[in-house]
């Protein structure tokens, strides 16, 4: 480890409380692995004071925010929403999974239990999967018929418009992992009894059924990554990566400041 050079801003984070956890955190002392998750917790850490200022930005003025998380199953959304809001006012944002439609659910319009769930005024909505279930997860597992899916295809943008011009900010990220790291993060999930809750028989097709989800995925990008609401696609392969990368397009995007 001789050779590594060190700039005066590594030592201060190798210094720091959360770099000394990081070093002595494992039995093999990897200074450049404790390095890289010092500089993580630093920067997090910076980001989700900033996040604090855009909350209180939003509850301030009044302001309506909706940020959808969409990827494949085991793509790091829910872990990304964690640190997000970990530090902001729990009585001004919510975190909304919605569960399988009920009966009278399946018979109003689609977008209906979404509407139900939009930000009051000083509110911050986060969906861990959204409407775009019907753009991709319900096609691949025939839970809608080809009807109702063309339908949505042609409502949603629409739809978003709608929104936007409700003054609501409407953000739109997707998590994006490679085939090989889905099957690594699935095989930790059924390995560890504390998450292996989380594996779900759609979970458990989703391998098999990789090539239908890309291309209802493609379909779904090429519709619907309007002007007025774009997509990020995030590079999620690297857990602490794509959650500074969503936070960042967070700070970007609302103009706080």
């Amino acid at each position: 480890m001789s050779h590594m050079k060190f700039t005066k801003e590594d030592k201060e984070n190798l210094n720091s409380k959360l770099g000394m956890h990081a070093l002595l955190k494992s039995k093999d002392v990897n200074l450049s692995k404790a390095l890289g998750e010092a500089k993580y917790s630093v920067e997090i850490k910076r980001k989700q004071e900033e996040l604090i200022k855009l909350q209180n930005w939003v509850i301030e003025n009044d302001q309506k925010v909706v940020i959808l998380f969409e990827g494949r199953d085991a793509a790091g959304k829910g872990g990304a929403i964690r640190r997000i809001t970990e530090y902001i006012n729990p009585r001004h944002f919510r975190i909304v999974a919605l569960n399988i439609p009920t009966e009278d659910e399946r018979k109003q319009w689609f977008f209906q239990r979404y509407i139900n769930q939009l930000p009051k005024p000083g509110e911050i909505v986060f969906f861990d999967r959204s409407w775009y279930n019907r753009a991709v997860v319900e096609p691949v597992n025939n839970f809608c018929t080809d009807a109702e899916y063309k339908t949505f295809m042609t409502q949603v943008n629409e739809f978003e418009k709608m929104l936007i011009q409700s003054d609501t900010y409407l953000i739109k990220l997707y998590f994006s992992i490679t085939k090989g790291e889905q099957a690594k993060r699935f095989k930790e999930i059924k390995n560890n009894p504390l998450k292996r809750w989380k594996m779900t028989p759609v979970d458990e097709k989703a391998q098999a059924l990789w090539n239908d989800y890309s291309s209802y995925k493609k379909k779904m990008f090429k519709a619907t990554n309007t002007d007025h609401a774009p997509w990020l696609i995030i590079d999620a392969n690297q857990k602490s990566k794509a959650r500074l990368k969503a936070i960042s397009h967070i700070l970007e995007t609302i103009p706080y400041k």
